[in-house]
């Protein structure tokens, strides 16, 4: 690993449900093309690149834009463990705060073709950096639900 996840006691934990079996809710993680209609911070923004590397120690990058303004905030990380279709983790860390490392877990539970994700996202800052994360990741779910009913 290149960067080791900070080792700061604020965490988010999120749960999210989706009408869906549980590969179709991994393969939304690890395909560049499905990623790119969901994976940002809020419903109407864009997701102009994503890479993926999909191996452990392999690379993960994500370019979020807002359109209204233009600007675009990104990150990236590596990841640390990949289990199809029950877990993937990977650290990560915003261009905007290079020495704040994260890490990222999510466990997907499939029961009757529904899968429950389970998201863990470590080493934040503060609890306005929670409450930020807890909001984007909300509304990026908001876009995975519908990228997964299209």
């Amino acid at each position: 690993m290149s960067d080791s996840p900070d080792r700061s006691p604020v965490v988010l934990r999120i749960e999210r449900t989706f009408n869906a079996p549980a590969q179709a809710v991994f393969d939304a993680w690890t395909s560049i093309e499905v990623l790119k209609r969901w994976w940002h911070a809020e419903h109407d923004w864009e997701t102009p690149h994503a890479e993926l590397e999909l191996r452990v120690g392999g690379a993960v990058r994500i370019t979020m834009r807002n359109p209204d303004d233009g600007n675009e905030y990104g990150g990236g990380g590596e990841y640390v463990e990949i289990r199809s279709p029950e877990r993937l983790a990977f650290t990560w860390t915003w261009d905007d705060a290079p020495g704040q490392a994260q890490l990222v877990e999510v466990d997907f539970h499939e029961e009757d073709g529904v899968t429950t994700v389970v998201l863990t996202n470590s080493g934040l800052a503060d609890e306005g950096s929670r409450e930020s994360h807890r909001d984007g990741w909300q509304n990026s779910f908001d876009n995975l639900d519908r990228a997964l009913a299209a």
